[in-house]
């Protein structure tokens, strides 16, 4: 019998978790208590909200969801808590390594303005990384559905916060709306001051907006790239210049992307020779936080457990985590496999 090893215990990194969507579901009833927030039954039913976002009322839906959950955080003591309980989420699933996704304009009006909110979020991602041990950093995300200056304003406040523990630039909400092109001198502000660029793409639309990814905005990792198992030159061409994509098996079928966990392309993309990162997007709306997309890869598509530990690994190489990190989870992911 082949043995099969506890998912929780294989070191990981985790590249693909937003900042609200990280929130334990208890602590989401706690803080709307204490601001007298009216959260709608889809937040308050003690399962995962039924969403499908490939139509733009879907998506709507989503987005009002998290953006009712976001009015919760109001004050630095509740960023430290979410930031805390993340971490140690992650620790409990074995993620060595966790780069949290944040667009710091949503939390400004109650911390003060940018950057004073953003200051607030480093402290606390720092604070939570000595505290439970955790390799932790931030990536600051723009948001596709507003002006591409706004983009600039925070890809030039991210490149001055790298030495804070800043990583990366992103570009997040719905791929439908508004060009990757328009973004491009907001990722090469970005790419110039030392940061990876990961932004959202080959979610809810097809192959192109990868390509689009990779050919205006110069990505070194992709937010998702699931669609571009739709096209076999992209797979290569990802494969062959070891672009990472961040792949998250239950926000794909929880939004609709793909109808059952079955459908998801990860043999597809893992057999072309494309570097995946398994993440749980927004576990607070989808119910299922890191080790889970590791368990799905096990149940639901065969990936063997030395399969999983070269998933495990991809994670590790694709992250931004120092040497020494890397050297130390890449080590506890052959001794996970060796057990």
């Amino acid at each position: 019998m082949v043995a099969v090893r506890d998912i929780s215990l294989l070191p990981k990194a985790h590249l693909h978790l937003h900042f609200t969507g990280s929130m334990r579901p208890s602590t989401l009833l706690e803080l709307a208590d204490k601001y007298g927030v009216h959260l709608p039954d889809a937040l308050t039913g003690g399962e995962p909200p039924k969403l499908r976002a490939t139509d733009e009322r879907g998506w709507f839906r989503f987005q009002r969801l998290y953006d009712i959950a976001r009015s919760c955080l109001r004050a630095p003591e509740d960023i430290q808590r979410l930031v805390r309980e993340a971490a140690e989420e992650d620790v409990r699933d074995g993620s060595g390594w966790l780069e949290i996704q944040v667009d710091p304009t949503s939390y400004a009006p109650h911390l003060g303005g940018l950057i004073p909110a953003l200051e607030v979020i480093l402290d606390a991602v720092d604070t939570a990384s000595r505290e439970t041990g955790l390799g932790m950093r931030v990536l600051v995300a723009a948001n596709r559905m507003k002006h591409p200056l706004e983009a600039r304003t925070l890809a030039r406040l991210a490149v001055r916060y790298a030495d804070r523990g800043v990583v990366g630039f992103g570009l997040s909400n719905d791929e439908r709306r508004g060009m990757a092109r328009d973004f491009d001198r907001a990722f090469s502000i970005a790419r110039e001051g030392g940061l990876l660029a990961a932004p959202h793409g080959g979610e809810l639309t097809g192959p192109a907006s990868v390509r689009d990814c990779l050919d205006d905005l110069s990505a070194s990792r992709i937010g998702h790239g699931v669609r571009a198992a739709e096209d076999p030159r992209l797979l290569r061409r990802l494969a062959e210049r070891g672009v990472t994509c961040e792949v998250c098996p239950a926000s794909n079928v929880a939004l609709g992307v793909y109808e059952k966990p079955e459908d998801v392309p990860l043999r597809t993309l893992f057999d072309a020779g494309v570097p995946m990162a398994l993440g749980a997007d927004d576990p607070l709306l989808f119910g299922s936080r890191l080790a889970a997309q590791y368990e799905l890869a096990r149940i639901h598509q065969n990936f063997s457990d030395a399969e999983l530990a070269e998933l495990a690994r991809q994670s590790v190489r694709g992250s931004a985590a120092p040497g020494g990190v890397r050297e130390k989870l890449l080590s506890g992911i052959d001794a996970w496999l060796a057990a």
